[in-house]
């Protein structure tokens, strides 16, 4: 992958800088509105079930392999991933990722959540720490990548996001294969202007969300 680097991710510091510019004014123009939606969803979550936490933690694999703790509203019963081993059967896609339309693991309130995909706000987090950005490849999980080929770990190369190319196209009804591919396709153009462009596409993409699961 240091290859690869070294070769192809030859972006300029205007556009590293730009791209966290962006990143740090739409948390701050976001920040006061959303914390009042955040009070509204854990109480809507503890109602649903007083016991378990508000938010998920889960090791995710970020830029050239680092991993990070992404974190998200929790919208699946607790002790989930205990449970996928006897569901890797019913898997929805191909390749090195896991999707199921009808996963029992998901709370009712959960399905809310990502039906809206709102489930993920709280990377904004991950993101003002700089370990995501608005804008990239989904940072997969370590189980994912041990199963990625040398092709695939491309995805890699650059900081994980909250949204990106994939997910305004088509998002989990598209292939692993399909996700690699436009995923390096983003790699390839960006810009701030494509950062942008994608940002403005997310928010018709999940008022929609008919693709997400």
């Amino acid at each position: 992958m240091a290859a690869y680097v070294a070769q192809h991710d030859r972006i300029s510091l205007a556009y590293r800088v730009g791209k966290r510019m962006i990143d740090l004014a739409c948390i701050g123009l976001a920040v006061v509105p959303l914390l009042f939606l955040f009070i509204i969803i854990a109480i809507f979550i503890k109602l649903e079930n007083p016991k378990g936490p508000v938010f998920f933690f889960q090791t995710r694999v970020g830029k050239l392999g680092k991993p990070f703790r992404m974190v998200k509203f929790r919208s699946m019963q607790t002790g989930a991933e205990d449970m996928l081993p006897a569901l890797l059967d019913q898997n929805e896609v191909s390749g090195a990722m896991f999707k199921m339309k009808a996963d029992p693991r998901v709370t009712r309130v959960g399905k809310v959540l990502r039906r809206l995909s709102i489930d993920e706000l709280p990377q904004l987090w991950n993101v003002l720490k700089g370990e995501m950005s608005l804008v990239g490849p989904r940072p997969p999980l370590p189980r994912e990548v041990k199963l990625y080929t040398p092709y695939d770990l491309q995805r890699l190369l650059v900081t994980p996001g909250c949204t990106g190319l994939w997910q305004v196209s088509g998002r989990s009804s598209t292939s692993f294969e399909d996700m690699v591919r436009i995923d390096l396709q983003y790699i390839a153009e960006r810009s701030l202007l494509n950062d942008v462009l994608i940002i403005a596409r997310t928010f018709k993409v999940f008022l929609g969300s008919k693709h997400a699961f």
